[in-house]
């Protein structure tokens, strides 16, 4: 605000522009006016009863929360809630708080010590060896090549509700019954085409001898240039049957491998998490067949409506500080 004002902005136009009201910029301006010193911008001390818990106190708090519950009095615990925090508390520190203090210290800090994030972390010595080359395809595709990435989506599960869901209303959130019926299990084998978002899948059992089958169509779909298949690990992905394959077909397919335990470097991953949400979760299905019927409609309508390639962010490079992490 006193910027502006030295700048000759009105207080409407100050106002106007920080969303604020025209009553707190004249306050603002008024107080500096009269002091003109960065001090003036401070707030003034607030009424109410002082502080009792001093700044050192509330980080030993939040040093604590940052710790894995181990002593003898918080066995088989692996998150603290806030009453065996404040527990832990007393008993290390001597400091008896509530637990509203407690969830107040923590808060101001934006410390959740009951919230867990999944994290996925590859261990693979030759990880940017592997990475880089796959996300130089999928940022700078060669021309006239097809890349696609492939991956297993197995354990579908054909579970059928035993009561219709109920729509959401303006007071509470749309209700399913937890009581299911389950039919079976699909595995979805399905390749993701990076350059046009196209989805080409089989709810095929996942065998070696499928694959090769899979990738038979796929040769008949994309008939001529270089095909560029990005996929995981998994046994079936080896052996002599595709250096035979890759044979029939003139060497046209590269098979290029994701690093151990990074799945999030192959593409149909995202795809795949969009079928669950909106397919799969909340899904009722009578039948195995019902289900792969709703499966292949949906990469129907896919292909024909949605269809695009995703904005690949990540290009396989590093920061330094993360280097050690990844020789080690």
């Amino acid at each position: 605000m006193i910027e502006r004002a030295e700048r000759g902005m009105s207080t409407y136009a100050i106002s106007r522009e920080l969303r604020v009201d025209e009553a707190t910029v004249r306050k603002w301006r008024n107080r500096f006016k009269e002091r003109p010193r960065l001090t003036t911008l401070r707030d003034a001390p607030r009424s109410g009863r002082p502080g009792t818990i001093s700044s050192e106190q509330r980080a030993e708090v939040v040093r604590l929360a940052c710790e894995r519950p181990k002593d003898n009095k918080t066995k088989f615990r692996d998150l603290w809630t806030f009453s065996s925090l404040r527990d832990a508390v007393e008993r290390k520190l001597g400091l008896r708080l509530s637990r509203t203090e407690v969830w107040r210290i923590l808060q101001l800090r934006g410390v959740r010590p009951h919230r867990v994030v999944g994290w996925l972390h590859s261990s693979d010595p030759l990880f940017r060896e592997k990475v880089a080359p796959i996300c130089k395809l999928y940022v700078e595709p060669p021309p006239g090549a097809t890349v696609l990435s492939f991956d297993e989506k197995p354990g579908m599960q054909a579970r059928e509700h035993a009561h219709p869901m109920k729509s959401a209303t303006r007071r509470r959130p749309g209700r399913k019954e937890v009581e299911y019926v389950r039919h079976g299990t699909v595995t979805l084998l399905a390749a993701f085409n990076v350059q046009t978002g196209e989805v080409f899948g089989r709810c095929w059992r996942r065998t070696a001898e499928n694959e090769v089958a899979f990738f038979e169509e796929i040769a008949l779909r994309h008939p001529t240039g270089p095909v560029y298949v990005i996929w995981d690990n998994l046994n079936v992905h080896y052996g002599k049957r595709w250096e035979e394959f890759n044979e029939r077909h003139g060497g046209r397919f590269h098979f290029l491998y994701t690093p151990k335990h990074a799945s999030w470097v192959n593409q149909i991953e995202c795809w795949f998490s969009i079928l669950q949400r909106r397919v799969i979760r909340h899904g009722s299905f009578g039948s195995r067949e019902a289900l792969m019927r709703t499966v292949r409609g949906f990469i129907a309508h896919w292909n024909d409506v949605e269809a695009h390639p995703f904005r690949w962010r990540f290009r396989g490079e590093f920061r330094e500080t993360l280097l050690p992490d990844l020789a080690a």
